[in-house]
């Protein structure tokens, strides 16, 4: 099992009155839509995809991209992008602060999420991750040489992997220390000498008279009541996303210190645009 942050503590869920219901209702009902009509589209899609291109997905990431887009603007979650996102092969390295971000992330570019293999098995969000190409992994070293092939088939095959190099979700208010493990994969040697990792900060601002660490998702907080929490807001905040320059692997002689790069960005563009 991965780790969770739990510096703070996980705060209450609100009691929902009658127009907080009303608020979810639309919302979800919104997303929900956007679920039901697009992702068999993207399964059907998918086969003749594969029979044609192989790893490449020239089609179905366009259809993510649209739904998370969509889905943002029903929650009423704007969203500012800022720095170049980058054109070559690549990877993201981003911390992590909630179930938002997966919508907000594709939203942004179309991208492969790397996440813990225990998402696979979850009601729902499993069967949505797998459909649209995320690479599950194991927190076992038994495992690394298996995953490292994975990460480089389709970084090669010209798909933008995504981790959270944190290892857990947090409060939103702090970015916590990277974990240097799955930058090894980046060192091998058919990727080494072609690869940019990009950092990026993603930062989360509260509504109105909410506590800065609303759009967290952390410790003992349960999804389904987080989730209720955000699409109840009457009003909503906006996060940014910052994309830093691009860090050539090549530059850097082992994981320890890509990492530590990396952490300095995207901590580095945090703090700069976190609230005081």
């Amino acid at each position: 099992m991965s780790r969770t942050w739990r510096g703070v503590e996980s705060p209450e869920p609100r009691a929902l009155g009658p127009g907080d219901w009303l608020r979810v209702t639309r919302r979800g009902a919104a997303i929900l839509a956007l679920l039901v009509v697009c992702f068999p589209l993207l399964l059907l899609l998918r086969l003749p995809e594969r029979l044609i291109f192989g790893l490449a997905r020239p089609w179905t990431p366009h259809i993510t991209q649209a739904v998370c887009r969509l889905a943002c603007r029903a929650l009423g979650l704007r969203r500012e992008m800022r720095g170049a996102p980058m054109t070559g092969p690549g990877a993201y390295v981003v911390n992590h602060v909630s179930w938002l971000d997966i919508f907000v992330l594709n939203a942004c570019k179309r991208l492969y999420f790397v996440a813990k293999s225990e998402v696979a098995g979850w009601p729902g969000i499993g069967w949505l991750a797998r459909g649209t190409g995320t690479v599950f992994i194991a927190r076992d070293p038994r495992a690394a040489q298996a995953q490292t092939r994975v990460f480089e088939d389709r970084l090669r095959a010209g798909h933008r992997l995504l981790f959270f190099p944190e290892g857990t979700s947090t409060d939103g208010c702090r970015v916590l220390p990277f974990r240097t493990t799955l930058f090894q994969a980046f060192f091998s040697d058919r990727l080494r000498g072609v690869l940019q990792i990009q950092p990026v900060s993603l930062v989360y601002h509260a509504p109105p008279g909410e506590a800065g660490f609303f759009y967290g998702w952390w410790g003992d907080m349960a999804l389904g009541p987080a989730m209720l929490a955000v699409l109840a807001a009457p009003r909503q905040g906006h996060v940014e996303v910052i994309y830093h320059p691009p860090l050539a692997v090549a530059d850097y002689p082992d994981r320890k210190s890509l990492a530590a790069a990396a952490e300095a960005a995207v901590r580095k563009g945090f703090e700069a645009a976190l609230p005081a």
